[in-house]
């Protein structure tokens, strides 16, 4: 079966994992025209696009894709030891109707399959014999602490990082799951065989080579405070980091794309400092940003309207417009204040900023921690020599304050099914609140909680409603179990268990970053024209 993923996606179901790993395996092998990435999960195959054109062709290839089982032949047995002492091992007890002793003991004596990666770099779905099925909470944590044993469903798996999750966590572990400098940086992998080993304690290796793409400590490094930079952070506000256009084609390995959240007002910024589109810039939330240039510099700011004022060496204060490129000389102080409208700015100087490329790209994956750190007082920031043809754009129109209520067009799916019937038909006409705890992951929303469908609920039984893990985009309206929207944006987990009732267009996604704590939204359905598998497909070459 064939679900829409708003107008860039498809998701095939598929009757077992062993056809799951055969269609990724056949998509790697034989790329759709159009493919980014193919994201493999439990009954699950996500397939995304870099057009919606492209997304309409999908569906006769994939229905002729050949299905034959793959062999895993990588079974290598991975230990782990574990302290079983996590916030929700009681619950878990409660649940399977186990002590807690007895539930230590059936996790740490079965060996676990990893079935397939997802949600972070270096998280693996890691299958058991079925004592522990457990639901997922409720409500997801907002920040789950790396080194977290944790079960959900029928599987078990380890976070990386901190991260927000809705899994229950019974121990932790001092294991490096992802690390860029092996030559395999996932220490799990699908096929490799899991065994937990319960512990008392956990032994705390020393601190290790810096991770490739993290930026370099100057105070741990006095080369690094040597190195010629074009300007130093006085002040780096809420959060600045740096983003260019992402990551994309990594799906599969647990990395999401990243990147700008508000593309049109990067390539825009860029474009008025005569940069590619793929140059790196700064994303700065909310303002609060104070840059001293080290040398004469060209600048341009585009996104959230932001006041800019730049003060010289000598104290002389200029104010300088959004959307239009600007000088600084050396000495000169650039500050951001605070938007009267819209929440994030991008900050270009002419040839990008210049920091490790990390999988291809320069941008700060605030979930998965790659690329370099946010912006901190003191960080200096080296600038990439501009090609002698880049052209000084002119002023370009800034775009309109957004309303007072912002419509954000979706298609329904891949599981609007999920969703009661007379709850979903409120979900249009409902005003949403975006809270304070929304951030690169994701919009947290407040307003008219949604009721899942008794049918959902019925298939997973009466505790609650559980959706097995599958891919997730950019986008994605998911419904956790309290019935309140998130709506996911570029940082988002590569997987995820809740139900995604429909995905925003991809042509709205610059306006729901732009979206202060406090905004109001809609969701719109969108016209059938922006759903893949009921729009013809584009006939358009090239």
């Amino acid at each position: 079966m064939l679900r829409p993923v708003g107008d860039r996606g498809v998701l095939v179901q598929l009757g077992s994992l062993e056809q799951v790993l055969s269609l990724h395996d056949w998509l790697q092998r034989h790329p759709l025209p159009g493919q980014v990435d193919a994201v493999a999960a439990a009954e699950t195959v996500l397939i995304t696009a870099d057009s919606a054109a492209a997304a309409r062709g999908f569906a006769a290839a994939l229905r002729a894709a050949d299905l034959t089982p793959v062999t895993a032949t990588d079974d290598a047995l991975v230990t782990i030891d574990t302290v079983y002492d996590g916030e929700d091992l009681d619950a878990v007890a409660r649940l399977t109707g186990l002590s807690r002793d007895a539930v230590i003991t059936a996790h740490s004596d079965q060996i676990w399959t990893a079935a397939f990666g997802g949600f972070a770099p270096g998280f693996a779905y890691l299958v058991g014999d079925g004592r522990l099925a457990v639901p997922r909470r409720e409500t997801p944590r907002p920040a789950v602490p790396a080194g977290s044993v944790a079960l959900a469903d029928r599987y078990s798996a380890v976070y990386p990082r901190v991260s927000p999750g809705g899994w229950q966590l019974i121990g932790r572990t001092t294991a490096t799951l992802w690390d860029l400098q092996r030559a395999a940086p996932a220490l799990i992998r699908p096929g490799n065989r899991v065994q937990f080993r319960a512990v008392r304690e956990l032994v705390l290796a020393g601190p290790g080579p810096r991770p490739a793409g993290q930026a370099a400590d100057p105070a741990a490094d006095p080369a690094a405070e040597a190195e010629a930079s074009a300007f130093i952070v006085r002040q780096p506000g809420a959060q600045t980091t740096v983003q260019d256009l992402g990551r994309p084609g990594f799906a599969d390995l647990g990395v999401t794309r990243s990147g700008a959240l508000d593309r049109g007002a990067l390539r825009r910024a860029n474009r008025l400092a005569g940069n590619p589109a793929t140059a790196a810039v700064l994303e700065n939330a909310l303002g609060g940003l104070v840059l001293e240039a080290r040398y004469d510099q060209v600048l341009a700011v585009s996104g959230a309207a932001v006041p800019i004022d730049v003060t010289s060496g000598a104290g002389t204060l200029r104010t300088v417009p959004v959307d239009a490129p600007f000088v600084v000389h050396a000495g000169d102080r650039v500050a951001l204040g605070t938007p009267s409208s819209g929440m994030r700015c991008y900050v270009a100087v002419r040839g990008g900023f210049d920091v490790p490329a990390v999988l291809g790209s320069r941008s700060t994956d605030t979930l998965s921690g790659l690329g370099p750190a946010p912006l901190s007082v003191g960080t200096e920031l080296r600038v990439l020599v501009a090609a002698a043809s880049s052209v000084v754009g002119d002023a370009e129109p800034s775009p309109a304050a957004p309303p007072a209520v912002t419509e954000l067009r979706f298609v329904p799916g891949p599981r609007a099914d999920w969703i009661a019937a007379d709850s979903l038909a409120e979900f249009s006409r409902t005003v949403y609140t975006v809270s304070a705890r929304s951030n690169r992951i994701g919009l947290r929303l407040d307003g008219a909680a949604l009721v899942r469908s008794a049918a959902a609920t019925a298939a997973s039984g009466p505790a609650a409603a559980e959706l097995p893990s599958e891919g997730t985009v950019n986008g994605a309206i998911q419904i956790p179990a309290s019935g309140l929207p998130v709506l996911f944006l570029a940082d988002h987990p590569v997987t995820g268990g809740y139900p995604v009732l429909g995905v925003v267009l991809h042509a709205d996604l610059d306006r729901a970053a732009q979206l202060p704590a406090g905004s109001r939204l809609r969701f719109v359905p969108a016209a059938d024209a922006a759903n893949p598998l009921t729009s013809p497909p584009s006939t358009t070459k090239g």
